[in-house]
């Protein structure tokens, strides 16, 4: 027998089984009027609202709906109802700038558009079918209670169920093409390989647009865990969540842990949560002391994965194993700052140019409406990552530099090149090279360099402004440098990975 997986089955499983359960509790403080805690039972009510909302609008089968918003219980409700019904959901970055949004509303075709309260007038003017704002208006105009949404015809585990645009080596943004098989594989696999189970409480570090929360929303509904709603991410807030709701899983960027550290040494008490939260860390390995400091000084368990938005994301893990229990903290540390051995299902071996390739079911379709873009990743049957690494004798991955131009800051992928475009906008500018270089918070951070036009007089925080002004705030650089040249080899190109060179020295990777 053959049944299609699709995004629809792990909330059965949760309702099923868990009906009155507390499936999520909303955060509480925030513009639109929060959903508060919900049952399984709820839940599934609501998703099916949405669904008949999206029936009497006409939306069809693989429409695209758009979603920009910080975390909250609908945005969870939508990664559930959009795709189960067939459609496609479009999780947008609530951090861009509009023109950024608009870019991607327009060229994933979406038919709806949704927006958080905060973003309604930064976000005006942009041309959809259907716009509204969460909250009261999609209660009142757009879901219907009581209303049995129209079953999804032909289900199709093949199926587009997401596209997530991620920022790579193009100015502009690609829009990434997960499946239901792709979705409902790393779901399964991440929960198996975090241990996640029923009696879990998630807390939602991690922003629901990236990569769908990493599948977590998925996987801990077929479960039956608690998850709860964090809008904005504070280390005081984080500490306090912990303690109020008992969690005991989260997952996040580098920068999250090192706000949770800065807010424990200021913390009155016992830190919470010691020897019962495991956190899950991607986006770039934090130091060595860092993550013993994570152990020693807050008592959580530390797990590192590796994966892209294309890997849906999750390729590998590393998480200490029983033989490592009696090395020094700092041992096992170093050992916890590579990728990890491969996730269940996953194939990887690097090319004899030194780049990490992949086979999955969790890698992409494609890219939407971009079949150059597709063919250049995915060639001969396996992935390219555009990350350069080494697999060392125990079958870990270390990731070591990484080929596309792309920095990785404070979990945010940036293109180098979108930077670039901006800043050779402005008229002090005559040539620019972008690059990331370490930062001891953010994990990298972006540099400028920069030589100015002919007779032009241009300062270091007049560039900066010039980005925040075209591009999200945690786009623009951090730091401009002002130099006579830029090196170019014979062809014209800037070799990047000598630009960072001097900033790297030292360390022994090229990503922080």
């Amino acid at each position: 027998m053959h049944v299609p997986f699709t995004v629809a089955d792990f909330l059965y499983r949760g309702e099923t089984g868990f009906a009155d359960s507390v499936a999520v509790i909303d955060e509480p403080n925030q513009p639109a009027e929060s959903v508060e805690q919900v049952t399984y039972r709820d839940l599934g009510d609501r998703v099916r609202a949405w669904q008949a909302g999206f029936d009497a609008l006409g939306i069809g089968t693989g429409e695209r709906v758009a979603v920009v918003s910080h975390n909250s219980a609908r945005l969870l409700e939508l990664l559930h109802a959009v795709p189960g019904s067939g459609r496609i959901c479009v999780p947008i970055n609530f951090r861009l700038a509009r023109d950024e949004v608009d870019y991607i509303v327009q060229h994933s075709g979406a038919s709806v558009l949704l927006v958080d309260p905060e973003l309604e007038e930064a976000l005006a003017g942009i041309e959809v079918p259907h716009r509204f704002v969460l909250g009261k208006q999609t209660e009142t105009e757009l879901m219907r209670f009581g209303t049995e949404p129209a079953p999804w015809a032909s289900p199709d585990e093949n199926a587009t169920a997401t596209i997530n645009y991620t920022s790579g080596t193009t100015a502009r943004p690609k829009g990434v093409q997960l499946t239901h098989r792709n979705i409902w594989v790393n779901a399964v696999t991440l929960a198996m390989h975090t241990r996640a189970w029923e009696r879990d409480v998630y807390l939602h570090t991690l922003p629901m647009f990236h990569c769908n929360g990493w599948g977590m929303p998925f996987g801990l509904a077929g479960l039956g865990a608690k998850q709860i709603l964090l809008r904005k991410v504070d280390g005081t807030e984080i500490l306090r969540r912990v303690q109020q709701h008992g969690v005991t899983l989260m997952c996040g960027a580098p920068a999250v842990w090192n706000a949770v550290l800065d807010a424990a040494r200021r913390w009155d008490g016992e830190i919470p949560g010691r020897d019962r939260v495991r956190i899950v860390c991607a986006g770039a390995p934090p130091p060595s002391r860092t993550i013993a400091r994570l152990g020693e000084e807050l008592g959580w368990e530390f797990v590192q994965i590796y994966g892209l938005t294309e890997t849906s994301p999750l390729l590998t893990i590393n998480r200490s194993r029983p033989a490592d229990d009696a090395l020094p903290a700092e041992a096992r540390a170093r050992k916890l700052s590579r990728a990890g051995v491969p996730a269940l299902g996953t194939r990887l071996r690097i090319s004899d140019s030194g780049e990490v390739l992949a086979r999955a079911n969790v890698v992409m379709d494609g890219y939407w409406n971009n079949p150059d873009a597709t063919a250049d990743a995915v060639r001969d049957g396996w992935f390219h990552s555009g990350d350069g690494g080494t697999i060392d004798d125990e079958g870990h991955l270390t990731i070591s530099d990484r080929k596309k131009d792309v920095i990785i800051t404070g979990g945010e992928n940036v293109s180098s090149i979108e930077v670039e475009d901006c800043i050779f906008a402005h008229p002090g500018v005559a040539a620019v090279a972008v690059i990331g270089v370490p930062d001891e918070k953010w994990g990298e951070t972006i540099k400028a360099l920069v030589v100015k036009a002919d007779g032009e007089e241009v300062t270091e925080a007049e560039i900066i402004a010039h980005c925040k002004q075209q591009l999200a705030g945690y786009k623009a650089p951090t730091s401009v440098e002002f130099r006579d040249s830029i090196p170019q080899t014979a062809t014209g190109k800037i070799q990047k990975f000598k630009l960072r060179e001097p900033y790297w020295k030292g360390l022994q990777r090229k990503v922080n």
